[in-house]
């Protein structure tokens, strides 16, 4: 992958502007032949922002006033890539009244004027795709009201972008990306007149992707669990605008979604989110549900792994973890260090969770997310279980990352149990990280033990070097479990546990065998969407290994006084500008 600022890359953005004016030159389209069923689900929340003039993109708040959207100064690449991609057309048209398609059609026909010839940042082939999606699905909504000479335009750039796609599509990176330029190229070949001819090749290109993207797994080569529903959702668009348009839904692209389906079952917790790792947040609320429901594949991953990661449910409980080596080379420039972390939740509740990427709160939260520390698991020394490195499109690859991470998945006398372990600490420590996770059958308690072993001969004479610069002090390790920030957390028994108060009203304990000190300490949850990261806390356990082999043991369960079911009717409130 090519660096943004390399002779590759710019060149990559020459041609990008070269195929954009050349195809304000093709002949327009005059109107639809058919058009997909409208498919994105749009935050009325944040509808009711745009249209009072709040735009809140990439993390920055931006208060216009009377200011157009095209008019306001982008405070940073990724606000500016939002606003080209038109994602925000679907809060508009969730809000769907008289003021929301005023504001719409304004910003759409605005852009027109003043990009649709060729010019400015959005003309790469990921956020063309994403936009052609976008005014296709929302047709309706816009045109409505509008006179011949403005649908004239509609139809005119919506052609010249199809153009452009079926020209630059191959120059986007593999994956998400390119994802997104083929499925646009789908829609419009299939939605307008004269463009029929686009759509057999973009849907084999589809369906080549989808075979080198999407493994045997039902996963995607960055391991992030937003971008694969992402990737999801936009297949099973694609396949759903083929068929109806009655073509022939190619073989690889059906098997590729029913692999990613039972995948993303896997990685969702009991609240109906997603596993937050590698970059990934929650997903936008309801995404996921209706991206299920629309791929009509109704199958769940058999035992073992799922993209690397491991799922014990029970009850109201479940837990993911981490389970597998992390990315490597491209695909991890935006991945993390959180081998064998794990996110615990409760019903409708997260309880214990990964601090999540930072990517939209600047590049210094970016590269804080993705340690070690800021993930609910061990770290040694003040390490990273990997280590970045330069060489990212976007910032820094991992590298010295974890190479071996066996996992065990088996039923033990009460419940479910995972033993797993990674070498990430073999080559500075000495140490391999073993972790064992014990859920009972009722998802009421869950008991943990996290050791720290030299192996063998090698690396107990490396731990033995470790040990000298330490001056026979010991290796200090932290364990820690990052809570969400509705978590209510207070030190109790003179000290000997941490009680946490949930909203839906239950309450977890959380001890350990004492042979580490445990702190409460601040965190952060670092969240899409916001304006800051919110505060939060993390219990810390904290120790020294001083031997070949160390164990801290610890438990997290249910107050014996919470009730077994409970009705969780308190209602969380969108705020956009916390």
């Amino acid at each position: 992958m090519a660096h943004p600022d390399g002779i590759a890359a710019r060149w990559t953005r020459f041609l990008h502007r070269v195929y954009a004016r050349l195809s304000t030159r093709a002949r327009p389209a005059t109107g639809f032949v058919s058009q997909p069923e409208p498919r994105t689900v749009g935050n009325f929340a944040r509808g009711r922002q745009l249209i009072a003039g709040n735009y809140l993109f990439a993390g920055y708040l931006v208060e216009s006033g009377k200011t157009g959207l095209w008019d306001v100064a982008a405070p940073a690449p990724r606000f500016e890539e939002e606003l080209q991609g038109f994602v925000w057309l679907d809060d508009l048209a969730a809000v769907g009244d008289a003021a929301a398609r005023a504001r719409a059609q304004d910003w759409l026909w605005g852009w027109i004027e003043r990009y649709g010839r060729g010019q400015g940042p959005g003309w790469t082939p990921d956020l063309t795709g994403r936009r052609v999606i976008r005014w296709i699905h929302h047709a309706i909504f816009v045109l409505r009201g509008q006179e011949r000479d403005a649908s004239d335009a509609f139809y005119q750039s919506l052609a010249q972008q199809t153009i452009f796609l079926s020209r630059r599509w191959a120059a986007t990176t593999p994956g998400l990306p390119r994802f997104e330029a083929l499925t646009g190229l789908v829609y419009a070949g299939l939605s307008l007149q004269g463009m029929e001819r686009h759509v057999a090749p973009a849907a084999h290109a589809l369906e080549r992707e989808c075979r080198r993207q999407v493994d045997d797994q039902g996963g995607i080569p960055t391991r992030n669990p937003e971008e694969l529903l992402e990737v999801f959702t936009l297949l099973t668009w694609a396949a759903a605008a083929l068929d109806e348009a009655g073509h022939a839904v190619q073989p690889e692209l059906r098997a590729a979604i029913e692999r990613i389906a039972p995948t993303l079952r896997t990685l969702r917790h009991a609240d109906g989110g997603l596993a937050r790792f590698h970059g990934g947040g929650r997903g936008l609320d309801g995404r996921l549900d209706a991206a299920l429901a629309a791929s009509g594949v109704k199958s769940r991953a058999p035992g073992g792994l799922s993209m690397g990661f491991a799922r014990l449910s029970a009850g109201r409980t479940s837990i993911i973890v981490d389970a597998a080596p992390p990315p490597r080379g491209p695909a991890s420039r935006d991945a993390h260090a959180s081998t064998l972390a794990f996110e615990l939740t409760s019903g409708r509740r997260p309880v214990v969770v990964n601090c999540g990427s930072g990517a939209s709160f600047g590049q210094e939260w970016r590269r804080a997310g993705r340690a070690t520390a800021s993930h609910s698991t061990l770290s040694l020394a003040g390490y990273s279980s990997a280590r970045l490195g330069a060489g990212g499109a976007r910032g820094e690859w991992l590298t010295e990352a974890p190479a071996e991470v066996p996992i065990e998945i088996a039923h033990a006398s009460d419940g479910l149990r995972l033993q797993a372990g990674h070498d990430g600490y073999v080559r500075t420590h000495g140490l391999t990280h073993a972790r064992t996770l014990d859920l009972t059958f009722d998802g009421r308690g869950v008991a943990g033990e996290d050791m720290l072993v030299a192996l063998d001969d090698k690396a107990r004479a490396q731990f033995d070097r470790a040990m000298d610069q330490a001056k026979l002090g010991g290796i200090p390790f932290d364990i820690r479990f990052h809570l969400h920030p509705e978590v209510d957390a207070t030190v109790d028994m003179g000290g000997a546990a941490i009680s946490l108060a949930l909203k839906s009203g239950e309450l977890w304990v959380f001890r350990h065998d004492a042979g580490a000190q445990m702190h409460l300490e601040a965190s952060v949850y670092l969240e899409k969407g916001r304006l800051r990261p919110r505060a939060t806390k993390q219990i810390v356990l904290s120790a020294r290994a001083m031997d070949y082999a160390t164990r801290i043991r610890w438990s997290l369960a249910k107050a014996q006084d919470t009730p077994i079911s409970i009705r969780d009717v308190h209602r969380d409130e969108l705020d956009l500008t916390e």
